[in-house]
């Protein structure tokens, strides 16, 4: 084995002594002959690079490996660190700037350094000769291979630039296993771009290329140790770096393996790869900063929920359209959350995320105010009988309320006068699609989530109304003009400004401040999904939470789950909150102050200031939290009875316990009810224009 060692050092040597002297000897006509013989040189290996995917502002989001499996990344010579630039000529070419493709000196000067040890000392190949090499690998290393690396460079020479030629290397060159080029190798050792790298991790970069497989830190820690040193050394020689910076770069640490990608926005760099597959760089207009801070918020809070649980979130700015985040998982890798499914894509159930889009319609329509007044009580339509969210009842309450408090009998009271099919044909005029069961006529349980829609569907929604109901067509692509929206509108300025006027009302979540953006909060049937979308005049963000499979979640609530991490998002964007504008023709006025037909909804009440000033119902007895003793504590057969009495209201009244009624249609203000047994039950009485009261009262 060491002989054959020393014979293909010899043959080496002999070829770079042959190769010199037939350069200097071969007369010009001739080595033009053989030029014209090889033909012209073919660059398309540099083109053949991977796939990148950028922000906004051309950071890095995504690589994709080339058809072959390497890493081979677009690179430009101002993307480097210049002092990595210095290092690598001083070490490799120090005449790269001024040679016409081969360097005559530092052939001779290899030649004698084997002459003188025996050993191949320095190959004596310029950038350029190396370039030629990598555009076309050979195997061989002979007189004949070595002067067509000559022939090549000076082809090179004549046909690029200075800086071609130096970009060409920075992009194939080998650094071990998968990787070429520079660019792939600082991400991979040292998991940043090359625009800025220490001395130690620029002179680790120089001398891996020399022998990339036997240097690879991550597998043979020492040989790239010693490589780095020389070339620090090397460096320090020829001026490059002080002998201080020589000695600190030699003290760093050895990166001990190699890091992963980024993967920024995974779903949104496959979505523009299947749509543009015969581009190799895509700019998005997604903001990196926002995305990287979005994908760590959901996976700090899924990690605090149910293991199977996936998050999602957008984000749109709302003047151009242009898609600023788009967080489709929390972990694409992931397969126990399913993170390769996009679920910001996915059909899911809006719950009560829809109503602000039935007040707006209503508003529109002339039918209602946010300070007409709605009936919070029971209510059946056929065989629908909706219920609120807490099972209770408000009573007699203005749309405003209504809808900040997100109850679901006044939505569907204005979604039966509307018609559902109206939402319907006003949705789908926006090119929002909709999912609907194909077997049944679309009714009022459309208006409490009974469809299907997408968060990238329900954001845009959104966004038009933050631009006073005019619907943004969305723009993934940076540079793009946004298309027009031709008109499409999901209502009208002014219901946009009333909506956007309530939603900034709305309760907040625990710990979080009210009134700085709009926002609405929806939970599916059977809490299989939370949403939350929130909004101000220059961004939209939506939220969604649930299980990719469809799986019901318990305690799965839009404002308890999704809307804190609306609130965290909404943070994260580093901007002051900005209301819309408020509409010159926009009605700010009370109930008493409105238009007669305004003030109430219900047909059968006078839209009169008399008809709608009542006293408050009241219940009057027991009082809440109090204690009634009713003898259940000593032995008796008999029960207790409990009068019950109340003030204000108009009768008839309803009694119920505990969500059960105990006495209906009574014209009298008290009533009386025997319980079973000792206990807390709730007391609950309304009226005939469905006012309601309720008290906690304890029995002994």
């Amino acid at each position: 084995m060491t002989g054959e060692r020393q014979r293909r050092k010899a043959r080496w040597g002999i070829a770079l002594a042959g190769t010199l002297a037939l350069v200097v000897s071969i007369p010009a006509f001739a080595l033009w002959h053989y030029t014209e013989s090889l033909g012209p040189l073919d660059l398309s290996v540099a083109v053949n690079r991977s796939t990148v995917v950028l922000d906004r502002h051309g950071q890095l989001l995504r690589p994709f490996a080339t058809k072959e499996g390497r890493w081979r990344l677009p690179i430009e010579t101002t993307d480097v660190d210049p002092r990595y630039l210095a290092m690598l000529k001083a070490y490799e070419d120090r005449r790269f700037d001024s040679h016409s493709g081969i360097d005559p000196l530092a052939l001779m000067r290899a030649a004698g350094q084997f002459l003188r040890n025996g050993r191949i000392v320095s190959g004596g190949s310029t950038l350029t000769m190396q370039v030629a090499r990598l555009l076309e690998p050979r195997d061989e290393r002979s007189l004949t291979a070595k002067l067509r690396q000559v022939v090549r460079a000076i082809q090179l020479e004549r046909r690029l630039s200075k800086d071609d030629i130096l970009r060409l290397y920075l992009t194939l060159a080998p650094y071990g296993g998968n990787l070429e080029g520079m660019r792939a190798a600082s991400l991979s050792y040292f998991g940043r771009e090359p625009k800025r790298l220490s001395f130690s991790e620029a002179a680790l970069l120089v001398a891996l290329p020399q022998s990339p497989e036997t240097r690879r830190p991550d597998r043979f820690a020492r040989p790239a140790l010693v490589a780095r040193n020389r070339v620090l050394d090397r460096a320090q020689e020829r001026g490059v770096i002080s002998a201080a910076e020589a000695e600190a770069a030699k003290s760093a640490p050895m990166p001990d393996s190699r890091r992963a990608f980024p993967m920024l926005a995974a779903h949104a760099a496959e979505a523009a790869l299947t749509e543009r597959p015969d581009r190799n760089t895509h700019h998005l207009t997604i903001d990196a900063r926002l995305q990287d801070s979005l994908e760590h918020l959901t996976r700090e809070r899924v990690n605090r929920l149910d293991s199977r649980l996936s998050v999602a979130i957008l984000a749109i700015d709302n003047t151009t359209g242009e898609v600023r985040a788009q967080v489709g998982s929390p972990d694409y890798m992931s397969k126990e959350r399913a993170g390769a499914i996009d679920m910001t894509l996915a059909v899911r159930s809006p719950g009560s995320a829809l109503k602000p889009f039935i007040y707006a319609l209503a508003f529109e329509g002339g039918l209602a105010h946010p300070e007409t007044l709605l009936d919070d009580r029971p209510s059946r339509y056929g065989i629908y009988q909706p219920e609120n969210f807490d099972l209770a009842f408000q009573g007699t309450v203005t749309a405003r309320k209504a809808l900040q408090l997100s109850l679901n009998l006044p939505a569907v009271e204005l979604l039966n006068e509307l018609g559902p099919a109206r939402l319907l044909a006003r949705l789908r005029d926006t090119q929002t699609a909709i999912a609907i069961p194909k077997e049944a006529a679309p009714g009022l349980a459309i208006g409490l989530g009974g469809l299907g829609i997408t968060l990238i569907d329900l954001t845009r929604l959104y966004s038009g109304l933050a631009r006073g109901g005019e619907m943004p067509n969305l723009v993934r692509y940076a540079g793009e003009t946004p298309v027009p929206a031709q008109g499409r509108r999901i209502t009208d300025p002014v219901s946009a400004w009333y909506v956007f006027d309530i939603l900034r009302g709305a309760p907040p979540p625990d710990n979080a401040l009210a009134g700085r953006f709009a926002f609405k909060t929806g939970t599916s049937y059977g809490y299989r999904d939370a949403w939350a979308v929130g909004y101000d005049r220059r961004f939209t963000v939506g939220v969604w939470v649930g299980r990719p499979d469809g799986t019901a979640v318990p305690g799965l609530v839009g404002r308890m789950v999704a809307a804190p991490i609306l609130f965290d998002a909404y943070a994260r964007l580093g901007i002051e909150s900005e209301a819309l504008a408020v509409p010159s023709y926009a009605l700010q006025a009370t109930t008493a102050s409105l238009p007669p037909p305004l003030r109430h909804i219900r047909k059968d009440v006078p839209k009169t200031i008399a008809s709608t000033v009542q006293a408050p119902l009241k219940i009057a007895f027991p009082l809440d939290r109090s204690r009634v003793d009713l003898g259940f504590s000593e032995s008796s057969d008999e029960k207790g009875s409990l009068v019950l009495k109340a003030s204000g209201g108009v009768p008839p009244l309803t009694w119920m316990v505990d969500g059960a009624p105990v006495e209906v249609g009574s014209q009298r203000r008290e009533a009386f009810w025997e319980p079973d047994g000792a206990g807390f039950v709730r007391l609950s009485v309304i009226d005939a224009r469905g006012a309601t009261d309720s008290v906690m009262v304890r029995l002994e």
